[in-house]
């Protein structure tokens, strides 16, 4: 199943696609789990504005969770426990928004990733319970402006401008149910990202250095995760650099497909 959040005039609604390009509209009435509830009506794909899939209350990011990410860019893969960092829910963009390069940005990277949603509250999980905190996966793109990030010891300006966060459009719901049944792990996802139309990167959910359950039992054991919340679960090897009038898809073996173009910053 596919779930997409839209807008139609002023109201906001969930949707889960029952039919290609077919919507139940849903309200979710609870902030503590991600449950929908029918609103009696059908809308068209084609006719709304689609959003961001999720409205986290934080977006936890892995970094050098793939190995040949970590040594492209002259970097050690952790070994003991994921590398954590975040980004604020304000750069999240949806599908089709513009990717805006500040101004005064040198190099502005994308990074595809494949990002999991949380389905309800949860603390302190253990890695063998972990999939029924888990509703799905989207596609994400953790831009990144990197002469920022290399000149910080912490990387919040380089990660967190708006638009370096494009996300969706729809959450796919399968890998989370297969996982759930426990059918052959690791799961047979993969994360491709293509900048006008030529593929840079590929990644096998297989070859994580931590996989979804050991990314939520450590993560929740720290902080609580919220129904909706993001964990970008990290990017393969084959980032570069972007440039004004580029368009970046990231596009997810499960047929999640994000595509953004690149704008210059407004002079206004």
């Amino acid at each position: 199943m596919r779930i997409y959040r839209y807008r139609i005039g002023r109201a906001v609604y969930y949707g889960r696609e029952r039919a290609a390009g077919i919507l139940e509209r849903c309200v979710r009435p609870s902030p503590e789990k991600f449950e929908l509830h029918r609103a009696g009506a059908e809308d068209m794909l084609s006719g709304v504005e689609v959003l961001t899939p999720a409205l986290p209350t934080k977006i936890v990011c892995v970094g050098r969770n793939y190995r040949d990410h970590a040594a492209e860019l002259g970097n050690v893969a952790p070994e003991d426990r994921p590398l954590l960092f975040l980004k604020p829910p304000s750069c999240l963009i949806p599908h089709g928004a513009p990717i805006v390069l500040p101004a005064g940005a040198e190099r502005v990277d994308y990074e595809g990733e494949i990002a999991i949603v949380i389905s309800r509250r949860c603390r302190n999980v253990s890695a063998a319970s972990a999939y029924d905190y888990l509703l799905g996966v989207t596609a994400f793109n953790d831009v990144t402006e990197r002469t920022w990030q290399k000149r910080d010891s912490q990387w919040t300006v380089a990660k967190g401008c708006d638009t370096f966060g494009p996300c969706g459009p729809c959450i796919d719901t399968t890998a989370a149910e297969a996982l759930r049944l426990h059918e052959p792990r690791p799961l047979p996802l993969s994360v491709d990202t293509y900048v006008n139309g030529e593929r840079r990167q590929h990644g096998d959910a297989a070859a994580l250095s931590f996989d979804f359950a050991a990314l939520i039992s450590y993560i929740s054991g720290h902080m609580t995760l919220e129904a909706g919340d993001l964990i970008a679960t990290g990017t393969p090897a084959g980032v570069g650099p972007l440039s004004v009038g580029d368009e970046v898809v990231v596009e997810l073996s499960c047929g999640v497909r994000l595509a953004n173009a690149v704008a210059a910053a407004s002079l206004a």
